[in-house]
């Protein structure tokens, strides 16, 4: 059967609407955290649930010791990050620092290898293909085109369109899930906008696994 037009189903318009909005508002944090590092976004709730930092973080860091403290983390260009492990848990980090501190005490040890920014090509583009590169690009710009890409394929019909909704969706899914150990485990945060979209990006994955199920010859909305 050859590819036909359709609706995109209200599950799917939603979804893919609701991604596209937060991507762009997580661009629009980006921007905004640049130009002003005081900036507060609608989805800073505390020191351990900002977004912001999130979005606009320029290198990640690993914690090397237990308890509270400082702690260098992770080595990016000419910058070396300073994690911090509240006595609540919490993290916050500043990179900014240029040595290992703990209180005015040198700490010895070995700096672990130089890492890419987790906000941009998901960390991984950075150091393969360098900073420079046209395809490390922010994440959110990857969600924009994986949202319209979703909508558009959408509102076709087709076997070849429902194989590769299925295909993108379970890629998506993969990254939700990579960049959601980054998030706990490494960011150390808990960020309102990125959740959201994980759940998107599960919710655009059963429609998905449902639109190949479906009979071709069959009309049916989401």
């Amino acid at each position: 059967m050859g590819t036909t037009w359709r609706s995109p189903g209200r599950g799917r318009l939603a979804l893919c609407l609701s991604g596209l909005v937060l991507s762009l508002y997580a661009l629009h944090v980006k921007a905004a955290r640049a130009r002003d590092q005081d900036y507060r976004a609608l989805c800073d709730v505390g020191t351990a649930i900002s977004c912001s930092r999130v979005f606009s973080s320029r290198c990640a860091w690993e914690w090397k010791a237990r308890g509270t403290g400082l702690f260098v983390g992770a080595v990016h260009g000419n910058q070396m990050c300073m994690a911090a492990r509240l006595s609540d848990g919490s993290g916050v980090w500043d990179c900014r620092a240029r040595k290992q501190m703990h209180g005015d005490r040198l700490l010895q040890g070995t700096l672990p290898s130089e890492s890419g920014v987790w906000g941009r090509g998901f960390g991984l583009v950075e150091p393969v293909l360098g900073a420079d590169s046209v395809f490390n690009q922010s994440n959110s710009i990857f969600g924009c085109i994986f949202y319209t890409l979703q909508l558009l394929l959408g509102c076709l019909r087709g076997r070849w369109v429902s194989i590769l909704l299925l295909l993108s969706s379970l890629l998506s899914l993969a990254g939700s899930v990579y960049l959601a150990w980054i998030l706990f485990f490494v960011l150390y945060d808990f960020c309102i906008v990125c959740i959201t979209t994980y759940a998107i990006n599960v919710g655009l994955l059963v429609l998905s696994f449902r639109e190949v199920q479906r009979p071709q010859g069959k009309v049916k909305g989401h």
